[in-house]
């Protein structure tokens, strides 16, 4: 659900306000927005507050970009030094980390070039033979690739310097690299030589351009031998530097965000010459909070609360409050946009549904405690709060996000493993084979016969005996009676969030007093309903004759949704006119929720496969059949999973973003998260008290 809001304007005198503006850190319930217009200034700060802000905001720079530079961790809490030393801390860190970065820039610049170069570059001192230090002559070095032609350079060299050079080449790796000696005065001739046969001249980087090549070898040599062990020197010192100011640079980087939070609220509040307005929003269940915080200024500071206007104020933030089932499920909600205030929270309804056609899907006692072993490794990580590192995705899952997921994968697998055992799947058929789980007809008939299906046994007759532990009352891959069953069991569900949906759009107009969507949301479920209605009387367009048969309440129904169409479309068809285009868009939304079906039939048929090739194999070759059949159905099923995973999740997840919450508006409107002004510095250095 969406936790009620207050909104709270506050009043202050101005000399008072950075002591009121810390009190509301300490309590991090109010969530501040800007004041514009209105006879008080407001916007960018001004004069010595906007002196104070820069000032701060430089040397929260100069802090970050030290904690940046040493690559180090949040250390343990440390004291808040005084705050005429917090300059001191932080350059006291950053000129010796600053030296120390450029130290290691200029190492890992070395080490690329040599790694880049270094083979090119001693094969070609050792051609150049001590001629790359004459003063007469020229060396210029050159790459050539396999397709490249030798003899081409040597032509367009001979034509431009007839017997005034010398060319050699060196095999280095699957190239070459090659060098030109001529006279100095004709470098440039070489140049357009190496130009007309589209080769150039190759340069070294950095600090290695210009040098000799047996000095570029010497220095790539002993950046070769000794760079490692160099860079793991630096890498101890920048160590060193984190242990001895990481804790004091951390707390002094803390104050100075609660410093130009300060600056920042006061740049969003109304400012007059001796006084200060703020205001903002917090939730109700938050307000005993913001009166303690406050009360101790007695009448130095004025405040009001009052009820907000949910139907026309839009910075209205949002925060969602459910409860412990619900609330990991907030981390699929992330996928989204956040509710417009005032309307609804659909995470308990992605809570109960999302798992449940995940596990239709599955459908899978073996893949279900699969998922069910990765979530119990998740919530292992929470617990020993670690997070998740995916750096092949360059993302890190912090650990709060981690035990969420591990929930969420655990309600999944759950489902899953239920059904399992209703559709009778172990890893595909596996367990048919082990007699875990078998079909028996008739108790299929005495389940399902009501829908005009019948089952029969294997051959026809009656007296075929089963054998097995659990039977399967939901067969989905006994696709030659039970396909149509399944089918219609998930378009149920479809039936149900569509018209769902709808009802909601239909609240919602009555609740802001929006008739226009109010009659496009009843106009669309009954025309749903309607539809809805024609498919099953008239059983898929089979028997149009049912459409005059009155004693059918399908028909009735059917009838009175058309009627309700009509009317909502005339009272809103100058802002819809096209709905009858949304009608054909809704019964497609319905036939969607047939990706149940298919795409866990799609699944099942695979797993089937798997099972029955590993299964085949032990049967025709023996022993080693049983070994081999074992590895090449698990790696088949791993394969299918893997390849198969993402839509497994995607779809369920499709079906609510778009089928289900599209008609309810959700998707077209959102507020902005419930975030509140919060200390990050011990409160204890907060200033606090009138007139200080």
């Amino acid at each position: 659900m969406i936790n009620p809001m207050q909104q709270v304007v506050i009043a202050v005198r101005k000399r008072d306000s950075e002591a009121v503006i810390a009190a509301l850190q300490d309590a991090g319930v109010l969530h501040l927005t800007p004041i514009t217009g209105g006879p008080l200034g407001t916007g960018s700060l001004a004069g010595q507050d906007a002196q104070a802000r820069r000032d701060d905001e430089r040397l929260l720079a100069r802090a970050e970009s030290t904690i940046a530079e040493l690559g180090a961790y949040r250390p343990a809490p440390a004291p808040l030094p005084a705050q005429n030393e917090w300059e001191r801390v932080v350059e006291g860190a950053a000129v010796p980390v600053s030296a120390l970065a450029r130290q290691r820039q200029e190492l890992q610049a070395d080490l690329d070039a040599e790694a880049a170069y270094g083979d090119a570059v001693r094969a070609l001192a050792r051609l150049s033979g001590g001629l790359d230090r004459s003063r007469r002559l020229t060396l210029v070095p050159f790459l050539l690739q396999a397709g490249d032609n030798l003899g081409d350079l040597d032509a367009a060299l001979g034509a431009a310097l007839p017997e005034r050079y010398a060319l050699a080449t060196e095999a280095v790796g699957q190239n070459r690299v090659g060098l030109v000696a001529a006279l100095r005065t004709d470098r440039d001739a070489v140049r357009a030589a190496l130009s007309r046969v589209r080769l150039g001249e190759l340069r070294l980087p950095g600090r290695f351009d210009g040098l000799p090549l047996s000095e570029a070898a010497r220095e790539l040599d002993a950046i070769r031998q000794g760079g490692a062990e160099r860079q793991r020197q630096l890498n101890a010192e920048r160590e060193g530097l984190a242990r001895t100011h990481g804790p004091a640079l951390y707390a002094v980087r803390d104050a100075l965000k609660d410093r130009v939070a300060i600056h920042d609220v006061r740049a969003v509040s109304a400012r007059g010459k001796y006084s200060l307005a703020m205001q903002g929003y917090l939730p109700t269940d938050r307000v005993p909070a913001l009166t303690a915080a406050l009360g101790s200024f007695g009448d130095a500071v004025s405040y009001e609360l009052h009820d907000v206007d949910e139907h026309h104020d839009a910075a209205i933030p949002v925060q969602l409050k459910n409860n412990s089932y619900v609330k990991p499920f907030q981390v699929v909600m992330g996928l989204m946009s956040l509710p417009k205030y005032g309307t609804f929270d659909p995470t308990w309804i992605i809570a109960l549904f999302f798992p449940l056609f995940f596990g239709i899907i599955i459908a899978d006692v073996g893949y279900g405690l699969l998922f069910l072993w990765f979530g119990m490794w998740l919530l292992g990580k929470a617990r020993r709060n670690e997070g998740w590192d995916l750096s092949f995705f360059g993302a890190f899952i912090p650990p709060a996000t981690v035990r969420d997921l591990g929930y969420v994968t655990n309600v999944m697998a759950l489902w899953s493993i239920l059904w399992g055992f209703l559709t009778g799947e172990l890893f595909g058929t596996l367990g048919e084979h082990l007699h875990l789980f078998y079909v028996d007809p008739d108790l299929v008939n005495r389940l399902w016969g009501w829908t005009g299906i019948h089952a029969s046994h294997a051959g026809g007759t009656e007296a075929v005996a089963h054998s097995g532990l659990i039977p399967t009352v939901f067969p989905r891959l006994e696709t030659s009676y039970f396909s149509n069953v399944a089918l219609v069991f998930a378009l149920l569900f479809g039936i149900l969030q569509v018209l769902w949906g709808w009802g909601i759009r239909i609240q919602q107009g009555i609740k802001h007093k929006d008739p226009t969507h109010t009659w496009e949301g009843l106009a669309l479920f009954g025309s749903t309903a309607a539809l809805i209605c024609l498919a099953f009387a008239t059983r898929a367009g089979k028997d149009f004759g049912q459409l005059t048969n009155f004693a059918n309440p399908l028909i009735l129904v059917m009838y009175v949704g058309f009627a309700l169409f009509l009317v909502g479309w005339i009272r809103v068809i100058r802002h819809f006119p096209l709905l009858p285009i949304e009608l054909i868009s809704q019964g497609s939304a319905v036939l969607s929720y047939a990706r149940i079906f298919a795409v866990g039939l799609v699944s099942a048929i695979l797993a089937k496969l798997c099972s029955d090739m590993g299964w085949s194999l032990a049967e025709r070759i023996g022993f080693l059949g049983i070994i081999l059949g074992l590895v090449v159905g698990a790696l088949l099923h791993f394969f299918v999973l893997a390849l198969t995973l993402i839509g497994h999740i995607i779809q369920p997840l499709r079906l609510h973003i778009v089928e289900f919450l599209n008609p309810t508006g959700f998707n077209a409107e959102t507020s902005p998260a419930y975030n509140p002004l919060r200390r990050l510095s011990p409160a204890a250095h907060a200033v606090s008290g009138p007139g200080k």
